[in-house]
């Protein structure tokens, strides 16, 4: 890890701080909710759910430790979608609590905003594993067909491709990923690493919506990672696969006394391009 100073930072008055008191009055007992919905996961599939702007949605680990990869767009708009790349910068790497996902360009706002997190004090463990990563994507069967040469439909592209198709998405929608409770890293020639997932039954990740959602997740076919998926020792890690809950709550109108949605980034320049001065009329008094 490295000293130097982040390049994005939110100073006094930056569109990048957040208001913690406000998000943490919504966390658990402190705020008054109701839960509207629950979503269950099957194991090595995935589902899509839409959630009103101001409700709050958690991913619970609903019997044992699994991976589950995470896309999101704007409900009337899918071409506003989650921007892992972006959230990387502006938030970190490994996100937890307070850490916000910010949406492609050109909207650029806060689609969601972390409240709570059962794993936020996991830190950086003895070989630099970290949870909840915007390092890596989703599994696919472009890269297993490249690694293995054979076809296996059942990655976590898949199961998100499947997982909107009723909603009028398609595989292009499809995006880069927030990878929730897996464990990564960057190893000491600066490669990818992943770990096994430390989540056991009962965690979750929290979120309260900013706009209104279409979320989908995909319970990663890799279940916890503590199998290799590639390479000589590589086997089928079915026995490590779980499924995994989302859960829906409403908070009471008191609870957003004073939070507003947030608004696109406000750019209105044209990319240094003008429309053609011409005047067509004055040639066509000339013709």
């Amino acid at each position: 890890m490295s000293n130097v100073e982040a390049a994005y930072r939110a100073g006094p008055g930056s569109k990048l701080s957040v208001d913690k008191a406000f998000y943490n009055s919504l966390k658990g007992t402190e705020a008054k909710r109701t839960l509207v919905d629950t979503i269950k996961i099957p194991m090595r599939s995935g589902k899509a759910w839409e959630v009103p702007a101001g409700h709050i949605f958690r991913i619970r680990v609903s019997e044992g430790p699994q991976v589950g990869d995470f896309n999101m767009w704007n409900k009337h708009d899918p071409r506003e979608r989650m921007w892992a790349s972006r959230s990387r910068q502006l938030q970190r790497a490994h996100v937890s609590t307070h850490d916000r996902l910010w949406s492609t360009l050109p909207f650029l706002r806060p689609m969601v905003t972390i409240i709570d997190d059962s794993l936020a004090d996991y830190g950086q463990d003895a070989e630099g594993g970290r949870v909840h990563d915007l390092l890596g994507t989703r599994c696919d069967p472009y890269v297993n067909k490249l690694l293995t040469g054979e076809d296996f439909d059942f990655h976590c592209h898949s199961n998100l491709v499947r997982a909107v198709m009723p909603f009028g998405l398609t595989e292009f929608d499809v995006h880069d990923v927030l990878n929730v409770f897996q464990c990564t890293g960057l190893n000491d020639e600066d490669k990818y690493f992943m770990k096994a997932c430390p989540a056991k039954k009962g965690d979750y990740l929290e979120f309260f919506a900013e706009i209104d959602l279409l979320c989908a997740l995909s319970c990663c076919p890799g279940g916890d990672l503590s199998v290799d998926l590639w390479g000589p020792d590589a086997k089928d890690p079915l026995s490590t696969c779980h499924p995994l809950e989302v859960e829906i709550y409403k908070l009471e109108p008191s609870s957003l006394e004073g939070w507003e949605g947030p608004k696109s980034s406000g750019y209105v320049g044209g990319h240094g391009l003008s429309s053609p001065n011409v005047d067509w009329e004055a040639i066509k008094k000339e013709l």
